[in-house]
C-alpha cells in the first residue's frame, strides 16, 4: 500500500487513488490500530551527549554505527529535531512532562542528592502509557532527582522517584556517571546495598577519608579536570564526595553491559503485553570509559569507542525484538538529550583523537549553548509498515512533544493544562503531515534565561550582559537557518522588525504559560 509522504519532509507526494481510501488509511494508522487491540510497543532511547554529526547516517566517517544506521534505513531520519534544552536535566524534565523546564524553578543540572524535581501527581509519558494499559519501565540515566527535600537519603526506601511517576519498573543511575553516588538504584533500593556500610554524599565540604583527585600518588584510570577532582571511585575522580556503599559501587567499564541486559530483560518479560521502555544509556557522557572489547575500535579514541558501545547496545535491543518477533509491532525512537561536545574534563590518554569526528557536523558550537550545536540532535523513528523506510523529514520537532504524541498514539485524553508545551507530532512520524506540525519552539540552556525562539526558518537568541546578570533587557542575535545553518551571519541589524517581533513573541510565550499552536 502507499504511504502519505508530505513535501515538507523532503520526499515526493505519493497520492492515493481516492480521497476515501486516503482517509480510511489515515484513520487505521492513527485510530484503528490501537482500537483493534494491537497497541504498538514503544521504545524511546535517549542517548547522552551524542551530537548531530556523531552517527554514520548523519555523515560521520570516523566512527561506525551500523545498528543506528539500520534504524535510519528502516525508518525516518529527522533533520530538524531538538532537545528543548542544551543540557540534560531540563531536557529530561520536558521529555517526561511535556512542559518546558524553564517554566519551573530549580530545574537546572541536578546534583546527585537532588530531591525529585517532578511532583508525583504530574502526568508523565510513563503515567500516560500506564493508563493506556502498557507495562512501563525506565532503564539508565535518570538525573531528575530522587526522594524528598532537603536531599536524597540513599539508606532508606528511595522515593518518590520513577515508580511514583508512572514507571512499573526502574533501574537507574541516579544522576550522571561523573557525579556521586556511583550506585545503581532498582525501584526503591540501592542495588547491592549493605546496611552496615551506609552511604553518605556531599556536594559541599569533604566527608570521609577516601582519596580524592587532588591527593598525591592516588592511582587513577583517567585524570580529572576542574570540578572533577573529588572522591575517587573505580580509579576515577568525581563531582562530589561519597563514603560507604563500597559493595554497591558500579564499575564504569561494565555500565553499558549492565544497562543493556536490564533493558533486554524488560522486553523479554513483557513480550506478551504492550510495553513502553524509556531506555537512557549512559553513553556517551563523561567519564567515557569503554569496555575493553570496544577500545581502539574507532579512529577517535575513547570518545569514538563509546559511540561504538552505544551502537552495540541499541543493536542488542533490536536483535531482541527480532528474536521475539516483536519488531513489526514496535515503534522505536532514538535521539540524544543535547548536542555533542569535545570536552577535556577528563584525560583518558586519547583526548587528542576525540575531535577527529566533529560531534555536531557543520552546526555551530556545542552542548550548553543556544546555537544549533547545543540542541539540534539526531532523531530516528522506525515502525515497520507505518513509517516509510529510508526517508528523511525536515519537520521541526522536539522531545517535549512526546507526551502529546503518545497520547495521540494510544488515544488517551490529556486534561487541560497537562503537557502545556507538547505538540502532537504523530503525523510527522507517520509521514502524513500536510503542514508543519510545529510553527515555533523555545530552547534553553541550563537555566530559565537566556532563551532562544525558533520560528519557522528563523532563530532568535537572547544575549544578556555578561558583567551584569541582573540586566533585564537582553540584546538579540538572529539567524536564517536554511541559508546559514552554521549561524555565521547575525541578521538582527538587517532584520530589526523581525527581531523585535520575535522578541515580543518570546516574552508572550513566557507570560502565557503554555504553547499555543494554531491548527
Amino acid at each position: 500500500m502507499g504511504h502519505f509522504k508530505s513535501s515538507l519532509t523532503g520526499g515526493s507526494m505519493v497520492p492515493f487513488s481516492t480521497l476515501a481510501f486516503a482517509v480510511c488509511w489515515f484513520l487505521w494508522l492513527g485510530l484503528g490500530y490501537v482500537h483493534a487491540g494491537k497497541q504498538p510497543n514503544v521504545i524511546f532511547i535517549l542517548s547522552d551527549d551524542l551530537g548531530y554529526g556523531d552517527l554514520g547516517c548523519y555523515g560521520a566517517t570516523k566512527v561506525k554505527t551500523p545498528h543506528l544506521d539500520r534504524l535510519a534505513k528502516e525508518g525516518c531520519r529527522f533533520l530538524d529535531a531538538h532537545s528543548t534544552a542544551s543540557v540534560c536535566t531540563p531536557t529530561r524534565f520536558a521529555l517526561l512532562t511535556g512542559k518546558y523546564a524553564w517554566r519551573e524553578p530549580n530545574t537546572g543540572i541536578a546534583r546527585g542528592d537532588q530531591h525529585l524535581l517532578i511532583q508525583p501527581e504530574t502526568e508523565t509519558i510513563a503515567s500516560l502509557m500506564k493508563r493506556a494499559r502498557y507495562q512501563t519501565g525506565v532503564v539508565g540515566k535518570w538525573h531528575l532527582g530522587l526522594g524528598t527535600p532537603p536531599k536524597t537519603n540513599y539508606n532508606l526506601d528511595i522515593k518518590p522517584g520513577p515508580n511514583e511517576l508512572g514507571f512499573d519498573y526502574s533501574f537507574i543511575i541516579p544522576a550522571t556517571g561523573d557525579r556521586v553516588p556511583c550506585v545503581f538504584v532498582e525501584n526503591h533500593s540501592v542495588v547491592g546495598y549493605d546496611p552496615n556500610d551506609p552511604i553518605e554524599v556531599s556536594f559541599g565540604k569533604k566527608i570521609g577519608n577516601e582519596p580524592t583527585g587532588v591527593d598525591p600518588d592516588v592511582p587513577l584510570k583517567i585524570q580529572g579536570g576542574p570540578g572533577h577532582k573529588d572522591t575517587v571511585i573505580n580509579g576515577i575522580p568525581r563531582i562530589g564526595f561519597m563514603t560507604g556503599g563500597t559493595k554497591a559501587r558500579w564499575v564504569d567499564e561494565d555500565i553499558a553491559d549492565v544497562l543493556t541486559s536490564k533493558a533486554v530483560r524488560f522486553i523479554e518479560e513483557n513480550r506478551d503485553s504492550p510495553f513502553f521502555l524509556f531506555y537512557s544509556p549512559h553513553d556517551i557522557h563523561e567519564p567515557m570509559v569503554p569496555h575493553p572489547r570496544f577500545r581502539g575500535t574507532s579512529e577517535c579514541g575513547w570518545r569514538g569507542d563509546v559511540i561504538h558501545q552505544l551502537d552495540w547496545s541499541v543493536g542488542q535491543l533490536m536483535e531482541t525484538l527480532d528474536q521475539l518477533q516483536l519488531a513489526d509491532n514496535t515503534l522505536i525512537l532514538f535521539t540524544s538529550d543535547n548536542g555533542g561536545a569535545i570536552k577535556d574534563t577528563y584525560d583518558d590518554g586519547t583526548n587528542a583523537l576525540h575531535d577527529r569526528q566533529p560531534p555536531n557536523g557543520k552546526l555551530r558550537a556545542a552542548k550548553g549553548t543556544l546555537y544549533e550545536g547545543g540542541h539540534r540532535v539526531p532523531f530516528l523513528a522506525r515502525w515497520p509498515g507505518k513509517i516509510a523506510a529510508n526517508t528523511t523529514s525536515n519537520q521541526l520537532i522536539a522531545h517535549v512533544d512526546m507526551l502529546a504524541t503518545f497520547a495521540a498514539l494510544t488515544q488517551q485524553p490529556l486534561d487541560k493544562g497537562v503537557g502545556a508545551d507538547s505538540v502532537d507530532i504523530l503525523p510527522a512520524l507517520l509521514g502524513t503531515a500536510q503542514r508543519p506540525v510545529r510553527s515555533h519552539l523555545v530552547l534553553q540552556g541550563n537555566q530559565s534565561r537566556p532563551l532562544a525562539l525558533r520560528q519557522d526558518d528563523w532563530i532568535l537568541i537572547e544575549r544578556f550582559q555578561p558583567k551584569n546578570p541582573a540586566a533585564k533587557n537582553p540584546t538579540h542575535e538572529l539567524y536564517h537557518l536554511p541559508t546559514d545553518p552554521s549561524q555565521q551571519q547575525d541578521m538582527a541589524s538587517k532584520e530589526p522588525a523581525r527581531a523585535a517581533e520575535m522578541a515580543k513573541m518570546l516574552e508572550g510565550i513566557r507570560a502565557q504559560g503554555q504553547t499555543i499552536e494554531t491548527k
